[in-house]
């Protein structure tokens, strides 16, 4: 849990900015305000924060989440602070009139990951004196852009004192009846059970959107989806099996890292659009505060639902009580089945949530949304609708043999339920 003071990184700070001086405070003519404006510092630092947080730190991708969260809500104060027209997060002092928000902005990111990653606190040292002394703007804008971006850091490390990160005593001890979650070789325990039990960004509760309850064991239901799962999830070479050629490709496409995925396509969209600075911070605030809050929502689901996962319930259907299922104990599904229970799919939560925003932000049959594979760089989707990429992505996840329909389903609609939610709520226009 977080525990350490919020102001400890602005103490630090002092120092890494004394590194820059003198040439650092030297106050240029002329300066534009397209410099003091460009968007670019928002998807850097969102690419360093991905990097930092997966290959620097090996953060399940779950709990992923929140840190992309604070990451930009930081971000995203130190922009507001200086430019305005939005509502801050966190309350956030005045802003020098010359202050810079490119440096504002890369301030308050280099001190949220350093705080909550010390490990890649060097190599974000070098992340952040590079971005500082690559600025045209000196002096005075350079001094009250690292305020500006030192204030927002706080602000967001403050609301999170005691908010559940990592509590040890959130564990998983469910005994392994028939329809209950077990974990598969090689796992030995549930990623991450705390998730469900953090205190959430904006929304009021983990469990303000309730989801239906599973579908029972004996249910004609339960019979239907299992019957799904297994003739189109299996993995190749299973008997029976009816996925096609194409939607395997769909199946492995978004078999990969949804985090990363969903982060490159804002990058992107954000880019491409040509988003100003305070824009394009308020798209990646309202995209990383919706996905942390629904994964918090989805993960107290697993929680108090622990269903089984495919692999077990095929191979055990034995044992479930329902004489419209057949056991296969040689089944396998074509994807890898991660450490956590079948219910409620987190990443039909994830895509509800991004499909929300982006169709929020970008919308109206206009969508664009470019998509990589992450597996092959010369391979990407393009998605003009929310509907459509839901579509692909629950489809996907059953074709890979790690789900069953009605999870794909409610989750994907708590994401969209928590999205709205955070649109109305938080980062609003002023007035």
């Amino acid at each position: 849990m977080l525990t350490k003071s919020a102001a400890v990184p602005a103490l630090a700070l002092a120092a890494t900015v004394g590194l820059l001086a003198p040439a650092a405070l030297a106050e240029p003519a002329g300066e534009s305000r397209s410099s003091r404006s460009d968007a670019s510092v928002i998807t850097e630092w969102n690419t360093i924060a991905e990097r930092t947080i997966y290959a620097e730190n090996a953060t399940p991708i779950p709990s992923s989440s929140l840190y992309f969260g604070f990451v930009s809500i930081a971000m995203y104060d130190a922009v507001v602070a200086i430019e305005g027209g939005y509502t801050t997060y966190t309350p956030q002092p005045p802003a020098h009139r010359r202050a810079s928000s490119r440096v504002a902005a890369a301030t308050a990111a280099y001190l949220v990951l350093s705080y909550f990653f010390p490990a890649s606190a060097p190599t974000l040292q070098e992340d952040y004196l590079k971005a500082l002394s690559g600025e045209r703007r000196k002096g005075r804008a350079l001094v009250g852009g690292v305020a500006a971006g030192a204030a927002a850091a706080s602000g967001i490390l403050r609301a999170r004192q005691n908010d559940g990160i990592g509590n040890p005593d959130i564990l998983f001890d469910t005994e392994p009846v028939p329809g209950v979650w077990r974990p598969t070789a090689p796992q030995t325990t549930f990623a991450v059970p705390w998730l469900g039990f953090v205190r959430p960004l904006v929304i009021e509760s983990a469990t303000q959107f309730p989801q239906p309850d599973p579908n029972p064991l004996g249910s004609a239901a339960y019979a239907t989806e299992f019957e799904e799962t297994r003739t189109y999830g299996g993995a190749d070479g299973t008997e029976g099996l009816k996925r096609t050629v194409e939607e395997t490709a769909t199946a492995m496409f978004f078999s990969v890292n949804v985090s990363a995925q969903y982060q490159a396509g804002m990058r992107d969209q954000v880019t491409r659009r040509g988003l100003g600075i305070v824009e394009s911070a308020r798209a990646f605030a309202i995209l990383n505060t919706s996905v942390a809050d629904t994964l918090i929502s989805c993960w107290r689901a697993k929680y108090e639902h622990p269903t089984w996962r495919p692999v077990t319930a095929i191979r055990e259907a034995d044992t479930d009580g329902n004489d419209a299922t057949m056991a296969d104990a040689t089944w396998s599904p074509l994807g890898v089945t991660p450490p956590y229970p079948e219910y409620s799919s987190g990443h039909a939560c994830y895509t509800g949530a991004a499909s929300n925003t982006f169709d929020h932000l970008f919308g109206d049959g206009q969508l664009n949304l470019i998509l990589p594979s992450l597996t092959d760089p010369a391979t990407s989707r393009e998605y003009d609708s929310a509907e459509a990429l839901d579509t692909d992505a629950m489809n996907a996840r059953i074709w890979l043999g790690l789900h069953f329909r009605s999870s794909m389903t409610g989750a994907n609609q708590l994401g969209h339920s928590v999205s709205d939610w955070v649109i109305a709520h938080s980062f609003r226009p002023v007035g």
